[in-house]
């Protein structure tokens, strides 16, 4: 082989391995910053992963938020008006966080179901909610009205 070929084919083998090294580098970087969304009814089925970073978002439920008289921990529960998850958070939770309204919560799922999380987003104004929350509570709201059919018809 000719000395130059020899030298491109070492450039290119070269380029290739340390490449392929730094995508994989970053892909293993980035897979523990990936935290996906579930509804409620999804984490109540089981659908998400325990011990891994998830969000969950849904209606705060009225009467749920409780809390502690000599911490930061504050306990609600997250519906999406077929299933509810309850929720743990310590620390200083959105102003405009609230029952009744929509919520966001970032953490991770512990054995039991509950959500331990380690950040609150609450909606900003009275016509925002996040779009996996309303896509969420969209296809929630779809399903109770199909089995209410289905339960109309079977009568």
């Amino acid at each position: 082989m000719h000395p130059v070929r020899k030298q491109r084919l070492y450039l290119v083998l070269f380029l290739v391995f340390f490449s392929s090294a730094a995508i994989g580098l970053v892909t293993f970087a980035l897979r523990g910053n990936i935290n996906l969304f579930y509804p409620p009814v999804e984490v109540v089925a089981g659908l998400a992963p325990v011990g891994q970073t998830i969000r969950v978002g849904g209606m705060v439920v009225d009467g749920s938020v409780q809390r502690s008289s000599d911490s930061l921990e504050v306990r609600f529960q997250v519906t999406d008006y077929e299933a509810v998850v309850p929720v743990v958070y310590t620390g200083i939770l959105p102003d405009l966080f609230g029952e009744g309204q929509g919520a966001v919560a970032s953490g991770k799922l512990d054995e039991d179901g509950v959500l331990q999380a380690a950040e609150v987003l609450a909606k900003h104004d009275e016509n925002y909610m996040p779009p996996e929350v309303a896509e969420a509570l969209e296809a929630s709201k779809a399903r109770m009205a199909e089995q209410a059919a289905k339960q109309e018809y079977a009568r």
